[in-house]
């Protein structure tokens, strides 16, 4: 799989239909995987936090998350096209394992937020597969470790938020035995409909952080450091 650094941290050059694929091969082979979402503001903070900056590198698959990744690649004649966001990409993954038969497992959000979630998707995508659905305000985390390995699902989606979903799935992927890992925020509760997405035409044209910045003005801070990211990319030999 091709790659692209930027500011030290790796990012796949891959769409929708790459990944599913690269998700169908990683199922079949089942050797523990894990998918992280790649954006400005990650790779700003790993600019700070080595531990972070190995994280993110040490994952199977660096999605491009942001737009801001996207601009930057064009910018440095790069061949990311287009975004592959979580939530799509989450989606589109129920999806093909409704198709083949995979399991999924759902772990985190708030209380009764992943059992809501998961009749959605059951009624959604006819035939999914959902093995077993647990919040993240767990003591034990032991016995979910046990949970998890006992119904033996294909898939595991992690919603903790990021990088904690991220920094669970490195401690716990070897002893879970789960084929494929991905952190999904809160995909969850957008399932749910307790977050709400910014309209289709706002996301095809990748102005979500538009949307979100007019919803949560006190985002204003975080949305500062796109301009800031392409400034340091540009300037990186």
């Amino acid at each position: 799989m091709i790659k692209e650094k930027y500011l030290g941290v790796e990012v796949c050059c891959v769409n929708q239909k790459s990944v599913l694929c690269e998700v169908e091969n990683i199922v079949e082979k089942r050797k523990p995987s894990f998918i992280v979402a790649i954006n400005p503001e990650k790779i700003m903070k790993a600019q700070k936090d080595t531990d972070l900056l190995n994280l993110l590198n040490s994952a199977d698959i660096q999605i491009p998350d942001g737009i801001g990744v996207v601009i930057a690649s064009r910018l440095k004649g790069g061949n990311i096209r287009n975004r592959v966001t979580g939530i799509d990409l989450m989606q589109n993954i129920c999806k093909k394992s409704s198709e083949k038969g995979y399991s999924i497992f759902l772990l985190g959000a708030k209380i009764g937020v992943a059992e809501k979630a998961s009749k959605i998707l059951m009624e959604k995508y006819n035939g999914i597969k959902i093995v077993g659905v647990r919040d993240g305000y767990f003591k034990n985390e032991d016995e979910v470790v046990e949970e998890i390995k006992r119904v033996k699902p294909d898939i595991l989606f992690v919603a903790m938020g990021s990088p904690k979903q991220e920094y669970w799935i490195k401690k716990n992927i070897d002893n879970l035995s789960v084929p494929l890992c991905m952190g999904i925020g809160g995909s969850l509760d957008v399932i749910c409909g307790n977050i709400k997405r910014a309209p289709k035409w706002m996301c095809s044209l990748g102005l979500e952080w538009l949307y979100r910045l007019i919803k949560e003005p006190w985002r204003f801070k975080r949305m500062t450091v796109l301009p800031v990211f392409l400034f340091k990319v540009i300037r990186e030999r």
